[in-house]
């Protein structure tokens, strides 16, 4: 019997880990790409996303559709899902899981594992700026992601290909979940 209460005590006093939940609330991300000619970009809204944290770690999972990026061209929106191979990929993904503490922290450091065009890329030690207002987290940064990572050719306009570099705006409104 004393052994029982022991270990009751002990488990007792363990700490104990409490486990939030964030939902995405806002979210904006636009795809810039340059040309010799021109410059283009192509933004959506319609990320969706969710945390979880617990025993100090967190878990954060977003997804959009490539069909809402819009750039304010159809044409070239029909190319670019053409090209990252939209219907048969039609969802971006993109993964982190970081130290619950770092979402105190002004610059959070996330690595990043994105699934798009049928490939899986990881990026290391990506900066996004944190602010907080009232219950809003707002994260913003940018994804340094290239055509090459992503086995994609670049396309070209005037038989002249865009450059390599494709980077990611990333503006995201969290919230905890209720």
């Amino acid at each position: 019997m004393k052994f029982v209460v022991a270990l009751l005590l002990a488990a007792a006093s363990l700490p104990v880990h409490a486990q939030s939940q964030w939902a995405l609330v806002r979210s904006s991300l636009t795809w810039h790409i340059v040309h010799p000619v021109h410059t283009a970009e192509g933004t959506s809204h319609d990320a969706r996303g969710k945390g979880v944290c617990g025993n100090g770690s967190c878990d954060f999972l977003i997804a959009v559709p490539l069909n809402t990026f819009k750039s304010g061209d159809a044409n070239r929106d029909l190319h670019m899902l053409e090209i990252v191979r939209g219907a048969q990929y039609p969802m971006v993904v993109v993964r982190t899981q970081l130290p619950q503490s770092e979402l105190n922290q002004p610059t959070v450091q996330a690595n990043l594992t994105i699934q798009f065009a049928g490939q899986t890329v990881q990026y290391k030690d990506v900066p996004f700026q944190r602010t907080q207002q009232g219950n809003d987290v707002e994260i913003k940064g940018t994804i340094p992601a290239t055509c090459t990572d992503f086995r994609i050719t670049p396309p070209s306009f005037l038989m002249m290909p865009i450059q390599n570099g494709i980077p990611v705006s990333v503006d995201l409104t969290w919230q905890p979940a209720q």
